[in-house]
C-alpha cells in the first residue's frame, strides 16, 4: 500500500489545475512543464481524471485541462481513490476479493477494516484548495 507516481502526480496535477482557475482551459504542455512530469505520463493521469469526472478537456487551439467543480468540492481522496488501484492495507478487503475463508474468525480483520477507514478519512480531511493554498502559486 504505497501511493503510486501516478496518484501523487493526480494530486500535483489537480493542485496545478487549482492554482490556475482564472486560466480557463491549461494546456497540457504547461502543467508538464510547471509540475516536471512528461507531457506522454501527464496524459495518461489526465485522461483518468476525465473517466472519472474530476477534471475535463478540450482539444484544439485554446484547449486544455480545467477542474468541474470548485476546488475546495475535491478531496486527496477523490483522486487517490481513482488513481490507485488497490489502496487496502489487506488484499481480502480489496474491491473483488475472493471470500477469505478465515474472514469469520479473522482477530484481525476489524483492525484493517478499521485502518482503511482511517486511512481514507485522513485523505479527505485534505481538500484540493487547502493544498493549493498550502504551496507557493506557481508563476
Amino acid at each position: 500500500m504505497i501511493v503510486s507516481t501516478k496518484g501523487r502526480y493526480a494530486l500535483r496535477v489537480m493542485i496545478d489545475l487549482a492554482q490556475h482557475t482564472e486560466d480557463g482551459y491549461v494546456p497540457l504542455k504547461e502543467v508538464a512543464e510547471r509540475q516536471g512530469i512528461s507531457e506522454k505520463y501527464l496524459e495518461a493521469i489526465l485522461k483518468l481524471l476525465v473517466e472519472n469526472g474530476l477534471v475535463s478537456g478540450v482539444r484544439g487551439k485554446n484547449g486544455g485541462y480545467k477542474l468541474v467543480r470548485k476546488p475546495c468540492e475535491y478531496t486527496a481522496w477523490d483522486v487517490i481513490s481513482v488513481t490507485e488501484n488497490d489502496f487496502h492495507a489487506v488484499a481480502c478487503l480489496s474491491p473483488g476479493a475472493p471470500l477469505c475463508e478465515r474472514a469469520a474468525s479473522c482477530a484481525t480483520l476489524p483492525m484493517w477494516k478499521d485502518f482503511n477507514e482511517e486511512l481514507k478519512s485522513f485523505f479527505t480531511n485534505y481538500t484540493i484548495e487547502g493544498l493549493a493554498d498550502a504551496g507557493a502559486r506557481r508563476p
